[in-house]
């Protein structure tokens, strides 16, 4: 594994490192020693599949409230995405930045969330699989959200003929009625 930093600290773009032969490559996806010795959260709590059928959905803002931060490593594994971190650390010289990446199944790479981040993406294909590797368990009661389109993030979205979203990532709130603390690590 390769781990590209981004101008977030703490956030990476993690590459496959290919063993490659006649019969295709081999490469890890998930290695708790390598995330370790990055300085990042390397415990490893589920592993969840994100299914989406049209190009041009919208999932996220999302995190989880402290103290159920969570670290996530992100690939998408069918189709394509315009995958985005945006830190909320109350404490980050980056508070209120993002970061995007196009994501697609033949390049095998990843984003490496930090905790004290929201997450969403955009598909730029129909069917769309996307796998997360979680640091921590799903709490639903620390479920929370950030307006997709909050101008405080100016987020530059690919276009998308038709955007779709769910009435609960529509309703998230703008960033500033959102304490930066809530999506810190304690």
């Amino acid at each position: 594994m390769r781990f590209v930093p981004t101008e977030l600290p703490g956030a990476y773009v993690v590459e496959l490192e290919e063993h490659a032969d006649e019969r295709g490559f081999f490469a890890r996806i998930w290695c708790r020693d390598e995330l370790a010795a990055h300085g990042l959260t390397a415990e490893l709590a589920q592993c969840s599949l994100s299914r989406t059928a049209a190009a041009g959905t919208l999932r996220g803002l999302h995190f989880q409230r402290s103290p159920h931060t969570e670290a996530k490593l992100v690939r998408c594994t069918r189709g394509a995405i315009f995958d985005v971190i945006v830190d909320l650390r109350a404490d980050s010289p980056t508070l209120g930045r993002w970061f995007g990446a196009e994501l697609e199944e033949t390049d095998g790479r990843a984003i490496y969330v930090p905790e004290g981040f929201a997450h969403g993406f955009q598909t730029l294909a129909d069917d769309v699989d996307v796998v997360y590797m979680i640091s921590t368990p799903y709490v639903p009661e620390s479920a929370a959200g950030v307006r997709w389109d909050d101008p405080f993030f100016a987020i530059e979205w690919p276009p998308a003929a038709k955007r779709t979203l769910s009435d609960r990532d529509r309703s998230w709130p703008d960033f500033s009625s959102v304490s930066a603390v809530e999506a810190t690590k304690p």
